[in-house]
């Protein structure tokens, strides 16, 4: 049997993006379309949210660089994933070289990675804010909020580094066909021509670690603020309140719950999920979150809403006020 240390014998160049398996021909053309539609929807809504934050300075509060966060990194995630799978389809070019294959792979676990840590930062910040209100302005300022996110940018490459140099060791002599639509850890080190179940159990436990414990801090802190809002007197403050966690709880329950079932799917030796199950599977919780988070938190949070009225004010006055000065006298 071929042993891990045996990377040299690695002779394969590059790897070939199979995307959806079993999809016609006949529809590339339009799985293509419907992932550079999703890509534009991503990019541009995300983007929105950044020029928001930089051009108004009432949004530079905790809150809002959390949301600034999660826009960054959604773009950076899909603009990671989707243009080789789009080109896939649209012009049959799925080949991918070797190293640049694990470069991606490495930037997509990074980018999950940084979403789970965002999100529990997420959890604290309106933990502290529905809990501890009289001292959130304290407690969580901008400077403790660029504090714990960098330390997340930071941190999120540890353990999608800790994988890579264990998938690097493996041999990769023959197949080069990616199940999926883009580079990712299980994809890979099943083309190895050594024996990858340590490898493979070792990516699964970082991957729950580096889930469980921001989805088990989420918990506490969402049931907390449950508890919380129970207590309040005042109906209207709960409905703010619960209102105020709805949108967040159902964004991560869409992002964890599915990456737990594939995960564990993928470990078991008699799972009954196919590859083509799991790959929209991992399709469906990868690109929801970044094409529905912008739109989500541009319409609830009020002061968005409100610098959108503002913006749509000033410029029909703008437009009133060049009309009237081109109308001849």
């Amino acid at each position: 049997m071929l042993q891990a240390n045996e990377s040299a014998a690695s002779v394969v160049t590059e790897f070939f993006i199979v995307g959806f398996p079993g999809l016609q021909p006949k529809h590339y053309s339009l799985i293509g379309a419907l992932l550079f539609i999703i890509y534009i929807a991503v990019i541009s809504g995300n983007s929105l949210v950044v020029v928001l934050f930089v051009i108004e300075r009432s949004l530079h509060k905790p809150m809002y660089i959390i949301i600034l966060c999660l826009s960054l990194s959604d773009i950076g995630f899909c603009t990671v994933a989707l243009p080789k799978v789009i080109s896939r389809y649209w012009f049959n070019d799925g080949y991918i070289g070797f190293y640049v294959c694990l470069f991606q792979r490495q930037l997509i676990h990074y980018f999950g990675t940084l979403n789970s840590l965002i999100m529990m930062i997420m959890a604290l910040d309106r933990y502290l804010a529905i809990c501890y209100p009289l001292r959130y302005p304290v407690l969580m300022t901008n400077r403790t909020m660029r504090l714990l996110i960098g330390f997340s940018w930071v941190t999120a490459m540890i353990a999608p580094t800790i994988s890579l140099m264990q998938t690097v060791k493996l041999p990769f002599c023959g197949p080069n066909m990616i199940l999926n639509c883009f580079c990712d850890s299980l994809s890979i080190n099943q083309l190895a021509c050594a024996d990858a179940t340590l490898t493979n159990l070792n990516a699964y436990a970082l991957a729950m670690f580096v889930l469980l414990v921001p989805f088990t801090f989420i918990l506490f802190s969402y049931l907390s603020i449950l508890v919380s809002v129970l207590r309040l007197a005042n109906a209207q403050g709960r409905i703010k309140g619960f209102s105020t966690c709805a949108t967040q709880l159902t964004i991560i329950t869409i992002y964890y719950v599915p990456r737990f079932v594939v995960l564990t799917s993928s470990n078991l030796p008699n799972s009954q999920m196919d590859s083509s199950q799991r790959i929209g599977l991992v399709m469906f919780y990868s690109l929801l979150p970044p094409i529905v988070n912008p739109f989500i938190y541009c319409i609830r949070i009020k002061e968005i809403r409100q610098f959108f009225i503002k913006w749509c004010v000033h410029k029909n006055k703008t437009t009133i006020l060049k009309q009237k000065l081109t109308i001849p006298k």
